[in-house]
């Protein structure tokens, strides 16, 4: 893995993560140095997700995990990429212009606390990019019954290397365990995986969630996946 740190959600060609750093659109210019340190951002809104900012790290098999919730001035430039390899693209459908990245990103940090964008940062290095979300205030609950706190997850994997060798499954059980610790209201952690897409259903349910059902989701059909409180430590 290529580090990532102050000194610096398929497969397809490992992206390169020396990114520019002049303006989102503009050409390289050098490496792009950020810290990713835990630094918690006064919060401006209402709390509806139990502080995501204050979750980590975790110790996992794959390494030093926690999530960081996006700033766009920082992070635009890393997710815009990964929106861009074809192998993300196929499912989220953000390819195109940083400006669309930012879009989806500003859409769920000026709003109403609903759903925290975040990176994924594993041993220094930001990963992933990770959305967790109040499912039950979600348009998920339109289609498959929900019930009140359940959280939801999306995720992706930014670079080819580091998918296809179990670090999604890892990730995937340690973020659930997370929302189950640090959200005692919340029973279940819930995702809506594209159907079509059998490594990231497979990662979810090697993970302990259990497909509940399919559902028709506005642009896909989608495996609903469910992790249960009660039988976290069963499966």
């Amino acid at each position: 893995m290529t580090p990532y740190a102050p000194s610096a959600a398929g497969t397809d060609d490992t992206l390169d993560l020396r990114l520019p750093t002049g303006p989102a659109s503009g050409p390289s210019t050098g490496p792009y140095r950020a810290p990713y340190g835990p630094v918690p951002e006064p919060a401006a809104r209402p709390d509806l997700l139990d502080t995501v900012a204050d979750w980590g790290p975790v110790t996992t098999a794959a390494g030093v995990f926690r999530l960081v919730p996006v700033r766009i001035e920082r992070d635009l430039r890393l997710v815009t990429a990964w929106m861009n390899d074809p192998a993300v693209a196929a499912f989220w459908h953000l390819a195109g212009p940083a400006e669309t990245t930012a879009a989806h990103l500003r859409a769920q940090v000026d709003g109403d606390g609903r759903s925290v964008p975040c990176l994924g940062v594993l041993s220094g290095v930001p990963m992933s990019y990770w959305e967790v979300y109040r499912a039950d205030l979600d348009p998920l609950a339109r289609y498959h019954p929900v019930r009140p706190h359940d959280t939801g997850l999306h995720l992706l994997i930014g670079a080819a290397a580091d998918r296809g060798r179990g670090v999604g499954t890892v990730l995937l059980r340690a973020v659930s365990d997370l929302v189950l610790d640090r959200r005692p209201a919340c029973g279940r952690v819930i995702a809506e995986p594209d159907i079509r897409n059998v490594p990231s259903v497979a990662a979810f349910l090697r993970a302990g969630f259990r497909l509940a059902a399919e559902a028709e989701l506005p642009g896909k059909r989608a495996a609903v996946v469910v992790r249960d409180r009660a039988l976290r430590h069963a499966l």
